[in-house]
């Protein structure tokens, strides 16, 4: 998961560069889906990638607009797999 902060004044400037380029996604990361609070100020993002490396590619196309948080997250199958063995 992917927890963005936009800068203050930013979201304008944020929303022009998507429409005009996209996610701007490297090979290897993939976007499910993305929510933002309503005082549009955070984005929570899913995305899946096969690397951090990859990740952090994406997040140089938008840290000027915004700071990041990559937390690695499973899904709840995959938690009660790991806890049943």
């Amino acid at each position: 998961m992917i927890i963005e902060h936009f800068h203050p004044g930013k979201i304008k400037e944020l929303y022009r560069r998507f429409d005009e380029k996209g996610r701007m996604l490297p090979e290897g990361v993939k976007y499910i889906n993305s929510w933002i609070n309503e005082d549009m100020t955070i984005c929570y993002q899913v995305m899946e990638s096969d690397s951090i490396d990859n990740l952090e590619t994406w997040i140089s196309n938008w840290n000027d607009v915004a700071d990041f948080k990559v937390v690695p997250v499973i899904s709840s199958a995959e938690a009660k797999k790991r806890v049943n063995g």
